[in-house]
């Protein structure tokens, strides 16, 4: 039997240097609130973005990809979903 991990441990330890905690907003809240936190953030920093949106699994990724910017990980929650995102 494989091992399972507590949903509620972090599965990855990248330390953010800012979160925004869009849990609770429709989209496309979440992936404006996390493009507006990225505009002020330096090059390298890493924004991490809480969302219980389902639409962020696929918002987030893709405009990550279109503006040059790096997911480097994607936490499943019990009720939420971290997204750590590295800004070019």
């Amino acid at each position: 039997m494989a091992p399972t991990l507590s949903c509620e441990l972090p599965v990855t330890d990248i330390e953010p240097d800012d979160t925004v905690d869009a849990r609770g907003a429709a989209c496309p809240g979440p992936l404006m609130d996390l493009i507006g936190k990225m505009r002020s953030a330096d090059s390298g920093a890493v924004i991490r973005l809480l969302s219980d949106a389902e639409q962020s699994h696929t918002d987030v990724p893709e405009w990550a990809d279109e503006a040059g910017n790096e997911v480097l990980a994607v936490e499943e929650l019990d009720d939420h979903t971290a997204f750590y995102v590295e800004k070019a």
